[in-house]
């Protein structure tokens, strides 16, 4: 009975939906995987066939250039709360903050063109019309790389979408391993434990997701964004002069401390707040978050915690700035010429042109954002050992090899 009722179904299916039939004869030989992962979707459940979202202007291998993509307005004709909510966060953005990072344009095309590099992450994202045009000719097959980045294709399950190693893909290794944080971490810890059985359902134990994207919201965002530099700057005086010379290593100020035209694409892309109330409307969000199982004034005092370790790392990352710009102040390096003002280029990361300057690099993008981060996924590890102990030993060298320089000149 079982067999004849899921054979009714299949029957039925072909009939409402005879494109989606065409298309599974061919796709079951030529990519079976695909099919089945549809197959266990709930838009086969739906009856959602495969000219919904690719449309009919493929029917076979003589036209497979003219398969559509779904991007993220297909989507929005089925989950429209969804993808407003995603255009309105960070996600929605990270295509954008890749094209605006000046070291990624000379990377090897092998990263580029097959997105092995920052592009394999960094294609989620919204994209213009001409940009989709520009990744079709050059053939890319990534599509549009936006809602099944994380609801995977071809099953674009919600539960698979929800669990934390959903975030894994992307947020791990270098310069971002909040993965690798959470995972270590007491949070972490509770909720792959109850992943396995070793603990309840029942237990609290929150995911990614819990605090990222509360209740599914798809908008997400944090108060200090990737960067960890916002608007106003602090009235602590050496804070606030720390963050100054951080800004004009990222250049979004000139040495007179105005804003340049890279404030604009840091504005575009979104990754800093720049006044206090897109701030506090962050860090309120999240003390309501954390406070479903801590009570305020711990989520506050943690949250503080995290804000001081800022401050600290800041002041050593200020200091590193300073002497690279005071080496080429003196001549003892030169300074590149793409360097618009007598600072440092932190967004050059691996291209600076020094080992003096790849340290900085280093400093910057990898040990300063474990120190932070670390703190605000509670992973003392990172935080101490991979964050801040590390920044400490990259200023001793950075020191020492100032000094080197300058007697070598």
């Amino acid at each position: 009975m079982k067999k004849l009722i899921t054979i009714a179904a299949l029957l039925l299916f072909a009939v409402v939906n005879v494109s989606a039939d065409s298309c599974v004869h061919c796709h079951s030989k030529i990519t079976p995987g695909a099919v089945k992962d549809w197959q266990n979707s709930k838009h086969f459940e739906s009856e959602i066939g495969c000219a919904s979202c690719h449309g009919e202007g493929h029917n076979s291998a003589d036209d497979v250039d003219k398969v559509g993509l779904p991007t993220p307005a297909v989507c929005a004709e089925c989950h429209d709360t969804q993808v407003e909510q995603y255009s309105a966060g960070k996600h929605a953005l990270g295509w954008a903050a890749l094209k605006a990072m000046p070291t990624t344009h000379n990377l090897p095309s092998v990263l580029v063109d097959g997105m092995k590099g920052c592009g394999g992450c960094h294609k989620i994202g919204l994209k213009s019309e001409e940009e989709i045009k520009e990744l079709k000719v050059a053939g890319s097959k990534f599509g549009h790389a936006a809602c099944d980045a994380c609801h995977t294709r071809h099953t674009f399950s919600v539960k698979e979408a929800q669990q934390p190693q959903a975030c894994q893909t992307c947020h791990m290794g270098f310069d971002h391993p909040q993965w690798e944080m959470y995972s270590s971490s007491k949070h972490g810890v509770r909720y792959l434990l109850q992943q396995n059985g070793t603990l309840s359902e029942s237990t609290v134990a929150p995911t990614c997701q819990t605090c990222h994207m509360p209740n599914g919201d798809h908008e997400v965002r944090t108060a200090w964004g990737f960067l960890a530099v916002r608007l106003p700057l602090p009235e602590d005086p050496q804070w606030k002069a720390d963050q100054i010379t951080i800004l004009q290593a990222l250049g979004v100020l000139d040495p007179e401390g105005n804003p340049t035209a890279r404030l604009d694409v840091v504005k575009a892309a979104d990754v800093a707040r720049l006044d206090q109330e897109s701030f506090d409307k962050e860090r309120n969000k999240m003390i309501d978050i954390c406070s479903d199982c801590h009570s305020t004034n711990f989520a506050k005092g943690e949250l503080a915690k995290g804000d001081d370790m800022i401050r600290e790392v800041d002041h050593l990352l200020a200091q590193a700035i300073r002497i690279v710009a005071s080496l080429y102040a003196d001549g003892s390096i030169p300074k590149p010429e793409s360097y618009t003002y007598a600072f440092p280029d932190l967004l050059t990361f691996h291209d600076a042109p020094t080992v003096i300057e790849q340290i900085l690099f280093e400093m910057h993008l990898k040990h300063r954002m474990r120190a932070f981060q670390g703190v605000f996924h509670n992973n003392p590890d990172y935080a101490l050992w991979y964050g801040w102990s590390e920044m400490v030993r990259d200023l001793a060298e950075i020191k020492d090899m100032a000094a080197d320089l300058r007697a070598k000149k």
